[in-house]
């Protein structure tokens, strides 16, 4: 018996909405063999993911390599969804790109000093939801 599909593919409107609702991520970077996954909260600025962070291997990681991943899903009793946007991380470095990311709502979580702004510029990005339900039965009727 063929199962129906029950996997949306979201559009790049409804991504960019989903990550609008939400302030919490993972960051996956890569340097040579070594993946790193770092949650951080985040802020939009447009389709660009932005987020602040300390001194420290994720900061030194994505200037080795700007090539990055970053994800964010959420889910309730009834459905679930997942985003993975694709990109290009840089640390903000001139006077007029802290500042105006400065004016994002975008504070650290934790109570230390947070002084790097990381943009991701997004290259794909790419969403699925689906409802969440009890597994179909997979045996069904035993034959003898």
């Amino acid at each position: 018996m063929d199962e129906p599909n029950i996997v949306t593919t979201l559009t790049e409107a409804q991504c960019i909405g989903r990550l609008a609702q939400h302030e919490l991520g993972r960051l996956v970077t890569r340097v040579t063999d070594v993946l790193d996954i770092f949650p951080v909260n985040y802020a939009l600025d447009g389709h660009d993911i932005v987020f602040r962070t300390a001194e420290g291997s994720k900061l030194y990681e994505l200037t080795v390599n700007d090539e990055v991943l970053f994800e964010v899903d959420a889910y309730t009793d009834a459905d679930a969804w997942s985003v993975v946007v694709r990109g290009r991380a840089r640390r903000l470095t001139t006077s007029a790109e802290v500042a105006a990311a400065d004016r994002l709502p975008l504070a650290p979580w934790i109570p230390t000093l947070k002084y790097n702004f990381v943009r991701i510029t997004p290259t794909s990005m790419t969403g699925r939801a689906f409802p969440r339900g009890e597994e179909p039965e997979r045996y069904g009727i035993a034959e003898y």
